[in-house]
């Protein structure tokens, strides 16, 4: 009996074709499950991540009515929704101008034009769930790191900072 017929098929049984695809099919899954690659995700756990914003110049007549901590807002990263996050603490910045003194100096005092009375200067905190990877913080699958202007959308405001600091509290 030849090994190879005059059909392609090996002892006549299994043709030539068919035993290389499934010689293939094989040799991939084989190769999936003893050399699988690295494993695990893209995020490493979950964290809870404070982001300092930076807002300078916004007019509004009663800042403090309108931005509270413990209020929920809407944050978004590149124009990218990424869901609501915790305001946790509002910091109100004095505004200051520089006042040339008698002696040659400069000294920053409170500014007294009336327009810059409704100007206002802050530090918002927020608190949010994120992921950390190798390269920080992501929220919403987006990396979030200092400089990065992002959207703050409240009931009575919508406005654009700056990150100016991120962080992860232990424990």
């Amino acid at each position: 009996m030849a090994v190879l017929d005059s059909k392609g098929r090996l002892f006549g049984k299994v043709n030539l074709l068919d035993a290389g695809a499934v010689l293939i099919i094989l040799s991939v899954l084989g190769g999936i499950f003893l050399f699988p690659g690295p494993s695990g995700t893209l995020a490493n756990s979950d964290a809870n991540v404070e982001v300092d914003l930076l807002v300078l110049g916004l007019k509004t007549r009663n800042p403090k009515k309108m931005i509270k901590a413990g209020e929920k807002a809407s944050f978004k990263i590149r124009n990218q929704p990424i869901g609501e996050v915790k305001i946790k603490e509002v910091e109100f910045l004095p505004r200051t101008t520089l006042a040339p003194q008698a002696d040659g100096s400069v000294k920053a005092v409170a500014d007294p034009r009336e327009e810059e009375k409704f100007s206002v200067n802050m530090i918002v905190t927020l608190e949010g769930k994120g992921q950390m990877t190798s390269n920080g913080p992501v929220f919403g699958g987006t990396l979030i790191k200092v400089g990065l202007p992002v959207e703050l959308d409240g009931g009575l405001y919508n406005f654009k900072p700056s990150v100016i600091d991120i962080r992860v509290p232990e424990g």
